[in-house]
C-alpha cells in the first residue's frame, strides 16, 4: 500500500509551506526531507488522518483550500513543499486521500492547520 501511494503521489509531482499562514493548494513533493516544509505519512484509514486530501487535476480548485492539492511539478510553483515519510511516528501530518472533493478537510487537530 505505501509504495502504491508513494508511486501515486510521486507521478504527480509538487508542494511549499508559506510561514504567513497562507492556504497552499499547489504541492511539491521533495526528496529530500531537509527541503521540506513538513513531513507527512499517508494512511488508507481516515481514523488515523489528520487531514483528508482530495487531488484536483485544476490549479483553480485548489486556491485557498487547505484540503484540496494540485501538485506541481517545479519546487519555484509551489505553496508547500511536502517530504513523504516511510514511518507514522516521523511525520507531522498524517494524511488519507480521498476520491471526492466533499470529504476533503482536517479531521483531527494539528500544527499545521491553517498553515497548508
Amino acid at each position: 500500500m505505501r509504495t502504491t501511494s508513494l508511486t501515486i503521489i510521486i507521478s504527480f509531482i509538487s508542494f511549499s509551506i508559506l510561514s504567513s499562514g497562507l492556504n497552499a493548494g499547489q504541492i511539491y513533493i521533495s526528496k529530500y526531507k531537509s527541503d521540506s516544509d513538513a513531513n507527512i505519512y499517508i494512511t488508507k484509514y481516515r481514523s488515523d488522518a489528520h487531514i483528508v486530501v482530495y487531488i484536483s487535476e485544476y490549479k483553480s480548485d485548489a486556491s485557498g483550500n487547505e484540503a484540496i492539492w494540485h501538485y506541481t511539478k517545479y519546487k519555484s510553483d509551489a505553496d508547500v513543499k511536502l517530504y513523504i515519510t516511510e514511518y507514522k511516528s516521523d511525520s507531522d501530518i498524517i494524511v488519507c486521500f480521498s476520491n471526492y472533493k466533499s470529504d476533503a478537510g482536517w479531521k483531527k487537530e494539528n500544527d499545521f492547520q491553517g498553515k497548508l
